[in-house]
């Protein structure tokens, strides 16, 4: 028996998280975040109008199967007309609004961004850590792509966490980097981060 336990902690597996079996997860958007930095280029690259972006509506679902990882799967979407320049003044509307605008977005024909992912693998952790690697097809701008994330998972009996970071290049999806007053342009890289935490999904009623 204390050989088995051991054996599942080398697998990553938190304690009251190893028996659970597949459990699925709706996210918190309470508790969780996406955040896109936008650098700029150009002239006046250098004078304080990079802007980070948030994401005020977004869903998803993630299933995890501790014992047999490969079986996990994420869907996140993301309501692309919620997404809104975080700092104030004259310069960040004007991100805000090509940012939504038929010359970037165009979040009226594209009103969702979606990863739907394809396969997950994982490396050896610590109990109840695990760092995946979740390949899957990004949709933005009507355009999809495989991308492949480096997430840290963390389970806990009644929630997970899971964290990460990538860059995305706006050209792969479409997207021309928009520029302000033809001076200031918003580089093609845009760095994203997330953290997201989920709860144990409901289970319908008989």
């Amino acid at each position: 028996m204390r050989s088995s336990l051991v054996a599942l902690q080398m697998l990553g597996l938190g304690q009251g998280i190893a028996h659970a079996g597949p459990r699925q997860y709706t996210l918190d958007p309470e508790a969780s975040e996406i955040v896109v930095h936008v650098g700029t280029a150009g002239l006046l690259g250098f004078a304080g109008h990079e802007q980070d972006v948030v994401a005020g509506t977004f869903r998803g679902t993630v299933n995890v199967n501790p014992e047999q990882i490969g079986q996990s799967s994420v869907d996140i979407t993301v309501d692309a007309a919620s997404l809104r320049v975080t700092a104030s003044g004259e310069s960040a509307k004007d991100v805000q609004a090509k940012m939504l605008g038929p010359k970037c977005l165009d979040v009226a024909r594209f009103p969702s961004i979606r990863f739907v992912s394809k396969k997950v693998t994982a490396d050896h952790g610590p109990a109840g850590v695990r760092d995946l690697s979740i390949r899957g097809d990004l949709t933005l701008h009507g355009v999809t792509r495989e991308i492949t994330l480096l997430v840290r998972l963390e389970l806990e009996p009644d929630s997970m966490r899971a964290t990460g970071a990538t860059t995305l290049l706006q050209k792969d999806f479409g997207i021309n980097p928009i520029s302000i007053a033809g001076v200031v342009k918003v580089k093609n890289e845009l760095a994203l981060r997330w953290r997201f935490v989920g709860r144990p999904a409901l289970k319908p009623g008989p």
